[in-house]
Protein backbone atom coordinates (compact mmCIF):
# COMPACT_ATOMS: atom_id res chain seq x y z
CA UNK A 1 0.00 0.00 0.00
CA UNK A 2 3.03 2.46 0.70
CA UNK A 3 3.79 2.07 -2.58
CA UNK A 4 0.69 2.72 -4.29
CA UNK A 5 0.54 6.19 -2.36
CA UNK A 6 4.13 7.08 -3.18
CA UNK A 7 2.63 6.51 -7.04
CA UNK A 8 -0.34 8.95 -6.18
CA UNK A 9 1.59 11.43 -4.47
CA UNK A 10 4.23 11.61 -7.20
CA UNK A 11 0.80 11.99 -9.73
CA UNK A 12 -0.20 14.72 -7.70
CA UNK A 13 2.89 16.44 -7.92
CA UNK A 14 3.28 16.17 -12.02
CA UNK A 15 -0.61 16.87 -12.20
CA UNK A 16 -0.22 19.83 -9.69
CA UNK A 17 2.79 21.21 -12.51
CA UNK A 18 0.32 20.68 -15.24
CA UNK A 19 -1.90 22.07 -14.21
CA UNK A 20 0.09 25.42 -13.10
CA UNK A 21 1.53 25.48 -16.72
CA UNK A 22 -0.66 22.80 -19.02
CA UNK A 23 -2.75 24.25 -22.03
CA UNK A 24 -6.17 23.89 -20.72
CA UNK A 25 -7.76 24.11 -23.84
CA UNK A 26 -10.29 21.30 -25.07
CA UNK A 27 -9.51 18.47 -27.16
CA UNK A 28 -11.25 17.01 -29.90
CA UNK A 29 -12.16 13.72 -27.49
CA UNK A 30 -14.93 13.05 -25.44
CA UNK A 31 -14.72 10.60 -22.39
CA UNK A 32 -16.73 7.83 -21.79
CA UNK A 33 -19.75 9.37 -19.74
CA UNK A 34 -19.80 11.99 -23.37
CA UNK A 35 -17.97 14.90 -21.59
CA UNK A 36 -15.66 16.75 -23.93
CA UNK A 37 -12.08 16.00 -22.27
CA UNK A 38 -9.59 18.90 -21.40
CA UNK A 39 -5.92 18.85 -22.35
CA UNK A 40 -5.52 18.69 -18.44
CA UNK A 41 -7.93 15.76 -18.31
CA UNK A 42 -6.04 13.52 -20.85
CA UNK A 43 -2.53 14.33 -19.62
CA UNK A 44 -3.78 13.92 -15.56
CA UNK A 45 -5.01 10.42 -16.69
CA UNK A 46 -1.76 9.33 -18.72
CA UNK A 47 0.28 10.59 -15.99
CA UNK A 48 -1.55 8.56 -12.91
CA UNK A 49 -1.65 5.38 -15.61
CA UNK A 50 2.66 6.00 -16.13
CA UNK A 51 3.10 6.19 -12.26
CA UNK A 52 0.82 3.34 -11.39
CA UNK A 53 2.07 0.77 -14.09
CA UNK A 54 5.53 0.75 -12.10
CA UNK A 55 3.52 -0.86 -8.97
CA UNK A 56 3.88 -4.79 -9.42
CA UNK A 57 0.64 -4.92 -6.89
CA UNK A 58 -1.91 -3.18 -9.26
CA UNK A 59 -3.32 -5.61 -10.90
CA UNK A 60 -6.07 -3.16 -12.98
CA UNK A 61 -7.06 0.67 -13.46
CA UNK A 62 -10.15 1.98 -14.35
CA UNK A 63 -10.24 5.58 -15.36
CA UNK A 64 -13.09 8.10 -15.36
CA UNK A 65 -11.46 9.15 -18.89
CA UNK A 66 -11.21 5.45 -20.47
CA UNK A 67 -14.42 2.81 -21.78
CA UNK A 68 -12.72 0.06 -20.51
CA UNK A 69 -10.17 -1.10 -17.47
CA UNK A 70 -7.13 -1.59 -18.16
CA UNK A 71 -4.86 -4.55 -17.06
CA UNK A 72 -1.22 -3.82 -15.63
CA UNK A 73 -0.23 -6.61 -13.98
CA UNK A 74 -1.29 -10.61 -14.23
CA UNK A 75 0.20 -11.10 -10.26
CA UNK A 76 -1.21 -8.21 -8.80
CA UNK A 77 -3.53 -7.99 -6.61
CA UNK A 78 -5.14 -4.09 -6.22
CA UNK A 79 -7.82 -2.53 -8.84
CA UNK A 80 -7.57 0.91 -8.50
CA UNK A 81 -10.10 3.42 -10.04
CA UNK A 82 -9.75 7.01 -10.07
CA UNK A 83 -10.99 10.22 -11.71
CA UNK A 84 -7.79 12.17 -12.74
CA UNK A 85 -8.69 15.55 -12.46
CA UNK A 86 -12.44 15.99 -10.71
CA UNK A 87 -14.21 19.28 -11.82
CA UNK A 88 -11.79 20.47 -14.33
CA UNK A 89 -13.98 22.30 -15.84
CA UNK A 90 -13.24 24.62 -12.70
CA UNK A 91 -9.72 25.28 -13.67
CA UNK A 92 -9.91 27.94 -16.03
CA UNK A 93 -11.60 30.03 -13.32
CA UNK A 94 -9.12 29.12 -10.96
CA UNK A 95 -11.19 27.28 -8.59
CA UNK A 96 -9.91 23.90 -6.48
CA UNK A 97 -9.96 20.86 -8.67
CA UNK A 98 -8.83 17.28 -7.45
CA UNK A 99 -8.07 13.64 -8.16
CA UNK A 100 -10.02 10.96 -6.66
CA UNK A 101 -8.52 7.23 -6.10
CA UNK A 102 -10.57 3.97 -4.78
CA UNK A 103 -8.27 1.21 -4.01
CA UNK A 104 -10.08 -2.17 -4.49
CA UNK A 105 -8.68 -5.99 -3.46
CA UNK A 106 -9.48 -8.56 -6.13
CA UNK A 107 -12.24 -6.16 -8.32
CA UNK A 108 -14.38 -3.35 -8.48
CA UNK A 109 -16.83 -3.70 -5.85
CA UNK A 110 -18.08 -1.04 -2.98
CA UNK A 111 -17.06 -4.13 -0.38
CA UNK A 112 -13.74 -4.70 -2.10
CA UNK A 113 -12.68 -1.24 -1.09
CA UNK A 114 -9.50 -1.41 1.58
CA UNK A 115 -8.12 2.36 1.21
CA UNK A 116 -9.28 5.36 -0.52
CA UNK A 117 -7.60 9.09 -1.35
CA UNK A 118 -8.07 12.26 -2.61
CA UNK A 119 -6.16 15.48 -3.92
CA UNK A 120 -6.82 18.54 -3.68
CA UNK A 121 -5.16 21.03 -6.03
CA UNK A 122 -5.94 24.73 -4.68
CA UNK A 123 -3.86 27.23 -2.89
CA UNK A 124 -2.12 24.64 -1.46
CA UNK A 125 -1.94 20.60 -2.15
CA UNK A 126 -3.39 18.34 -0.19
CA UNK A 127 -3.89 14.66 0.10
CA UNK A 128 -5.98 12.82 2.19
CA UNK A 129 -6.22 9.05 2.57
CA UNK A 130 -8.27 6.54 4.62
CA UNK A 131 -6.66 3.08 5.00
CA UNK A 132 -6.75 0.66 8.21
CA UNK A 133 -9.17 2.58 9.96
CA UNK A 134 -7.82 6.45 10.27
CA UNK A 135 -7.93 9.19 7.36
CA UNK A 136 -5.06 11.58 7.31
CA UNK A 137 -4.59 14.52 5.87
CA UNK A 138 -0.94 15.84 4.38
CA UNK A 139 0.15 18.60 2.87
CA UNK A 140 2.39 19.02 -0.15
CA UNK A 141 5.71 20.89 1.08
CA UNK A 142 9.03 21.36 -0.85
CA UNK A 143 8.24 18.78 -3.38
CA UNK A 144 7.18 16.36 -0.11
CA UNK A 145 3.97 15.17 1.39
CA UNK A 146 4.24 16.08 5.09
CA UNK A 147 1.14 14.83 7.76
CA UNK A 148 -0.59 17.45 8.95
CA UNK A 149 -3.54 15.56 11.35
CA UNK A 150 -6.00 12.97 11.54
CA UNK A 151 -9.64 13.59 10.28
CA UNK A 152 -12.50 12.88 12.60
CA UNK A 153 -16.33 14.37 11.61
CA UNK A 154 -18.60 15.49 14.36
CA UNK A 155 -22.20 14.05 15.24
CA UNK A 156 -23.41 17.18 13.35
CA UNK A 157 -22.31 19.79 11.13
CA UNK A 158 -22.78 23.01 9.34
CA UNK A 159 -22.19 23.29 5.81
CA UNK A 160 -25.31 22.21 3.03
CA UNK A 161 -23.42 21.84 -0.27
CA UNK A 162 -26.78 20.91 -2.38
CA UNK A 163 -25.74 19.26 -6.09
CA UNK A 164 -27.68 19.09 -8.96
CA UNK A 165 -30.22 21.14 -10.90
CA UNK A 166 -33.26 22.32 -8.68
CA UNK A 167 -35.81 22.25 -10.97
CA UNK A 168 -35.20 18.77 -11.29
CA UNK A 169 -35.81 17.92 -7.73
CA UNK A 170 -38.20 15.77 -5.82
CA UNK A 171 -40.91 18.30 -3.66
CA UNK A 172 -39.53 16.32 -0.42
CA UNK A 173 -36.09 15.85 -1.16
CA UNK A 174 -36.17 20.43 -1.79
CA UNK A 175 -38.01 20.48 1.41
CA UNK A 176 -35.05 18.31 3.26
CA UNK A 177 -32.71 20.87 1.70
CA UNK A 178 -34.81 23.92 2.85
CA UNK A 179 -34.95 22.43 6.31
CA UNK A 180 -31.07 22.42 6.89
CA UNK A 181 -30.94 25.86 5.74
CA UNK A 182 -33.27 27.12 8.15
CA UNK A 183 -31.64 25.60 10.81
CA UNK A 184 -29.21 27.99 10.22
CA UNK A 185 -26.43 25.68 7.76
CA UNK A 186 -24.47 27.39 5.29
CA UNK A 187 -24.10 26.71 1.73
CA UNK A 188 -20.95 25.80 0.10
CA UNK A 189 -21.13 24.54 -3.02
CA UNK A 190 -18.19 25.23 -5.76
CA UNK A 191 -19.34 22.65 -8.31
CA UNK A 192 -16.57 20.42 -7.36
CA UNK A 193 -16.81 16.88 -5.87
CA UNK A 194 -13.80 17.10 -3.83
CA UNK A 195 -13.22 20.86 -2.70
CA UNK A 196 -16.64 20.39 -1.27
CA UNK A 197 -16.57 17.33 0.10
CA UNK A 198 -13.13 18.64 1.64
CA UNK A 199 -14.57 21.83 3.75
CA UNK A 200 -16.91 19.20 4.52
CA UNK A 201 -14.32 16.93 5.98
CA UNK A 202 -11.84 19.39 7.65
CA UNK A 203 -14.89 21.80 8.73
CA UNK A 204 -16.25 19.08 11.12
CA UNK A 205 -19.38 17.92 9.30
CA UNK A 206 -22.58 18.99 7.32
CA UNK A 207 -24.34 17.41 4.30
CA UNK A 208 -23.55 16.84 0.29
CA UNK A 209 -25.99 15.82 -1.52
CA UNK A 210 -26.46 14.43 -5.02
CA UNK A 211 -29.73 12.81 -5.84
CA UNK A 212 -31.62 11.23 -8.23
CA UNK A 213 -33.58 13.48 -9.96
CA UNK A 214 -36.34 13.74 -13.21
CA UNK A 215 -33.27 14.28 -15.57
CA UNK A 216 -30.74 12.12 -13.48
CA UNK A 217 -33.01 9.32 -11.81
CA UNK A 218 -29.43 7.27 -11.09
CA UNK A 219 -27.36 10.67 -9.93
CA UNK A 220 -24.77 12.00 -11.59
CA UNK A 221 -21.49 10.64 -9.59
CA UNK A 222 -19.68 7.58 -10.85
CA UNK A 223 -19.89 4.74 -7.89
CA UNK A 224 -15.91 3.41 -8.68
CA UNK A 225 -14.56 6.42 -9.28
CA UNK A 226 -16.06 9.47 -7.13
CA UNK A 227 -18.91 7.86 -4.48
CA UNK A 228 -17.67 4.77 -3.39
CA UNK A 229 -13.89 6.51 -2.57
CA UNK A 230 -15.43 9.23 -0.68
CA UNK A 231 -18.16 6.78 0.88
CA UNK A 232 -15.20 5.28 2.39
CA UNK A 233 -13.61 7.95 3.89
CA UNK A 234 -16.33 9.62 5.42
CA UNK A 235 -17.30 6.50 6.72
CA UNK A 236 -13.77 5.93 8.44
CA UNK A 237 -13.97 9.55 9.80
CA UNK A 238 -16.79 8.84 11.84
CA UNK A 239 -19.55 10.15 9.18
CA UNK A 240 -21.70 8.13 6.48
CA UNK A 241 -22.59 7.83 3.17
CA UNK A 242 -25.59 6.75 1.69
CA UNK A 243 -28.40 6.53 -1.86
CA UNK A 244 -30.81 7.94 0.21
CA UNK A 245 -32.29 4.21 1.70
CA UNK A 246 -28.86 2.60 1.96
CA UNK A 247 -25.30 2.66 2.48
CA UNK A 248 -23.91 3.35 -0.96
CA UNK A 249 -21.03 0.54 -0.20
CA UNK A 250 -23.41 -1.87 -0.24
CA UNK A 251 -24.97 -1.14 -4.09
CA UNK A 252 -24.23 -3.60 -6.90
CA UNK A 253 -21.90 -2.05 -9.50
CA UNK A 254 -22.67 -4.06 -13.18
CA UNK A 255 -20.95 -1.82 -15.41
CA UNK A 256 -17.61 0.20 -14.41
CA UNK A 257 -19.40 3.38 -15.22
CA UNK A 258 -22.08 3.38 -13.30
CA UNK A 259 -23.61 6.19 -11.48
CA UNK A 260 -25.37 6.51 -8.12
CA UNK A 261 -27.36 9.34 -6.04
CA UNK A 262 -25.55 9.98 -2.96
CA UNK A 263 -25.33 11.60 0.44
CA UNK A 264 -22.37 12.33 2.38
CA UNK A 265 -22.48 13.77 6.11
CA UNK A 266 -22.21 13.96 9.69
CA UNK A 267 -24.49 10.69 11.46
CA UNK A 268 -27.11 13.40 12.28
CA UNK A 269 -27.69 15.00 8.41
CA UNK A 270 -27.26 11.05 7.29
CA UNK A 271 -30.08 10.60 9.76
CA UNK A 272 -32.24 12.26 8.86
CA UNK A 273 -31.68 11.91 4.88
CA UNK A 274 -32.48 8.36 6.09
CA UNK A 275 -35.46 9.29 7.50
CA UNK A 276 -37.05 11.62 4.62
CA UNK A 277 -35.84 9.14 1.72
CA UNK A 278 -37.72 6.25 3.93
CA UNK A 279 -40.88 8.25 4.22
CA UNK A 280 -40.75 8.71 0.39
Amino acid sequence: MNAILEAIERSAIRIKQAIDVKDIGYSQEQNSSGETQLQLDIQSDLIIEEELSHIPSVHTIASEEKELPMLLNEEGHYFIAFDPLDGSSLVDVNLSVGSIFGIYEGEFVGSALVASCYVVYGPRVELVFAYNGKVKLYLLQEGEFEFVKEIHLNEKGKINAPGGTQQFWAPYHKAMIDSFFAQGYRLRYSGGMVPDLHQILLKGGGLFSYPGASDKPEGKLRQLFEVFPFAFIFETAGGGAVDGTARVLTKVTKHVHDTSPCFFGSQHEISVVLSVYGAN
